[in-house]
C-alpha cells in the first residue's frame, strides 16, 4: 500500500512539472541559400584569357606546376594551372583563368601565374563582352597581379573584406571559370587558416573545402556579406580535380599588395637582410631554449638592416614588433607588412639570454648576383683532425681544399674532409666539402678551435653541438649529436627573410 502511494505521488509530481523540454541544439541552422548573394556578386567576376608562346621555355601558366614548386596533381599542394584551349591560332596557347573587378573604372585582380608569360590578355565580363587588358603590376612572391580594362561604362565591382575576422567553419562562396566553363559558383566552409604549402616565403593560405578546379585561379572567395576574403590559388589533389582541399590568398595580404601594385606597379616590402631556418627541438636544446620557437639566423647580409643592428648568425628571433615568432615561416610575412624606414624592436635569444634590439627596416632590394672564380689547381690536401664522437674529420682552409671541393673564394672556415658512416655528422647530412663557419655561434678557422668549442658544449651537458655549415652558396645551422645522443633527420634549408 505504501509502495502504491509513493508511485501516485511521483506521477502527480511529473504531471505538475509538465513534459520535459528537449535539450537545446548547438548546431547552427543551414544557410537559407546563396542565390541572392550570387546574383549580386556574379557581374563583378570575370574570365581571363592570356595568349602565350607555345615554344621555347615553359612558364608557370602553361605547366601543371611551376618550376621548383610542388605539382597540384598528383602530389602535394601546388598552383592551379589555367585551363588550356586547344587549337589557338598562330601556334600559341590560350590559357583561361579567373579574376574580379575591384574598381568601376576596370581594375581586375587575378593570380600572377595566370598571366605570367602572356603576350596578350583579354577579360570577358559576365554579359559576354570581351575587352583587352593591360598589366598594371604583378608580384610573383605572392602570386598576385593587377590588370586594367577600359569599359564603355562603369562596371559592377566587389571590395576586399577582413580575412582575419573570419573563423574556421564560416561559410564561403567561390566564383570562377573552372575548365573554361564560365561563371561557376561553388560553396563550402573555411577549413583552416595559416597554411604553409611551400609556395613561397609569404605563405599564409586560407584552406577551404569549396570545390576549386583548374581555371579557378585568381577567382574570389566570398564571405556571406559578399566581401572578398580570399583569392583562390592552389589545390591539393591526387587526381587533378577537386578533393575538397583548396587554398586562397587571404584578403588581408592581398589588399596591401594590390594597393602597392596600383601605385608602384610592383610590391614594396620591408627587409631584414637575413637568412633563417626553423628551430627544431634539438636546436633549441643546443642553444638552451626551453622550447623550439622563433627563427634561427643562418646568415646576415653585409650592409643590410640586420647587420647594421648588430644581429648575427646564431641569434634566434623570438619577437618582432611585439609579435611572437612561433614558427620560422611567419617572420618574412610579418616583416614584409611593416612600414619601410620604421624602427622596430626585436627580442632575440643570444648566448642563453633574451636581448632586445632595435632595427630600422629598409626596402627589399633586387636579388644580388654572386660572383664566382675559377679555382686554382693545387697539390694534395693537408692532414685532417678527427673530431671524436661526431664521426668527421676537418682541416684548415687552404687553396688545395678550395680546388678539391670547388669552394668559392669568399668562404672561410674549417673544411670537412671525411664523414664516418653511422656517425652523428653523417646522420645529420654532413659530407666532405662542407665548411664549418661557426660552432655554437663562435667563428672557427682551425680544427683546434672546432674541437675546443665542442669540448665546451660537452661540459654544459647539451645533447648536440650547433654548427653553421656552408654548402654551395647557402648556409644553415645543423645540430650535430654528440656521442651517445640519438640523431634525427637534418633540419630544413634556410629561407630568405
Amino acid at each position: 500500500m505504501a509502495l502504491r502511494s509513493l508511485r501516485l505521488l511521483l506521477l502527480a509530481a511529473l504531471l505538475a512539472w509538465g513534459p520535459l523540454a528537449p535539450a537545446p541544439s548547438r548546431a547552427a541552422p543551414p544557410p537559407p541559400g546563396f542565390a541572392d548573394l550570387v546574383a549580386r556578386l556574379l557581374p563583378a567576376v570575370v574570365n581571363i584569357a592570356s595568349t602565350e608562346p607555345s615554344g621555347g621555355a615553359v612558364g608557370p601558366a602553361e605547366t601543371p606546376h611551376p618550376p621548383g614548386t610542388p605539382p597540384p596533381h598528383p602530389g602535394p599542394p601546388g598552383k592551379l594551372p589555367p585551363g588550356p584551349v586547344p587549337g589557338a591560332p598562330g601556334g600559341q596557347l590560350q590559357s583561361l583563368g579567373s579574376g574580379f573587378i575591384i574598381d568601376p573604372a576596370g581594375l581586375v585582380v587575378t593570380n600572377n601565374h595566370v598571366i605570367a608569360r602572356a603576350t596578350s590578355i583579354a577579360v570577358t565580363l559576365q554579359d559576354g563582352t570581351t575587352l583587352p587588358a593591360v598589366l598594371v603590376g604583378r608580384d610573383p612572391r605572392t602570386d598576385l597581379a593587377l590588370l586594367k580594362i577600359n569599359p564603355p561604362a562603369p562596371l559592377p565591382f566587389v571590395k576586399f573584406g577582413v580575412s582575419s575576422h573570419q573563423r574556421v567553419g564560416d561559410w564561403v562562396v567561390a566564383i570562377g571559370n573552372p575548365f573554361g566553363l564560365g561563371g561557376t559558383v561553388t560553396a563550402g566552409i573555411i577549413s583552416a587558416f595559416g597554411r604553409n604549402i611551400q609556395e613561397g616565403p609569404y605563405d599564409n593560405f586560407i584552406q577551404t573545402d569549396a570545390p576549386i578546379n583548374r581555371g579557378n585561379s585568381g577567382g574570389p572567395l566570398f564571405d556571406m556579406k559578399g566581401d572578398v576574403i580570399g583569392i583562390n590559388t592552389a589545390i591539393f589533389s591526387p587526381s587533378g580535380g577537386s578533393v575538397g582541399i583548396a587554398f586562397a590568398i587571404p584578403s588581408d595580404m592581398a589588399r596591401i599588395i594590390v594597393g602597392q601594385l596600383r601605385v608602384y606597379g610592383h610590391a614594396v616590402r620591408a627587409w631584414l637582410g637575413v637568412r633563417i631556418q626553423a628551430v627544431t627541438p634539438e636546436i633549441a636544446q643546443s642553444l638552451g631554449l626551453k622550447r623550439p620557437t622563433g627563427a634561427l639566423i643562418a646568415g646576415v647580409v653585409a650592409g643590410g638592416p640586420a647587420a647594421k643592428a648588430a644581429i648575427r648568425s646564431g641569434d634566434v628571433i623570438l619577437k618582432f614588433a611585439g609579435r611572437a615568432i612561433r614558427q620560422m615561416h611567419s617572420l618574412p610575412r610579418i616583416v614584409s607588412e611593416s612600414p619601410i624606414g620604421a624602427k622596430v624592436p626585436m627580442v632575440i635569444w643570444r648566448d642563453g639570454h633574451e636581448i632586445t634590439l632595435t632595427i630600422r627596416l629598409a626596402e627589399m632590394p633586387g636579388g644580388p648576383m654572386l660572383a664566382a672564380a675559377t679555382p686554382r689547381a693545387a697539390p694534395s690536401p693537408p692532414p685532417a683532425l678527427e673530431i671524436a664522437g661526431l664521426g668527421l674529420k676537418v682541416a684548415a682552409m687552404t687553396d688545395a681544399l678550395r680546388a678539391r671541393f670547388h669552394l668559392a673564394p669568399g668562404i672561410e672556415g674549417v673544411v670537412v674532409t671525411a664523414v664516418a658512416m653511422g656517425g652523428g655528422a653523417a646522420l645529420r647530412g654532413l659530407k666532405p666539402g662542407d665548411v664549418i663557419v661557426e660552432v655554437q655561434t663562435h667563428k672557427v678557422t682551425t680544427p683546434a678551435e672546432v674541437a675546443r668549442q665542442i669540448g665546451a658544449v660537452r661540459k654544459l651537458g647539451r645533447p648536440a653541438v650547433m654548427m653553421l655549415i656552408a654548402r654551395k652558396g647557402t648556409m644553415r645551422w645543423v645540430p650535430v649529436p654528440l656521442a651517445g645522443t640519438p640523431a634525427t633527420p637534418s633540419p630544413a634549408k634556410p629561407s630568405p627573410g
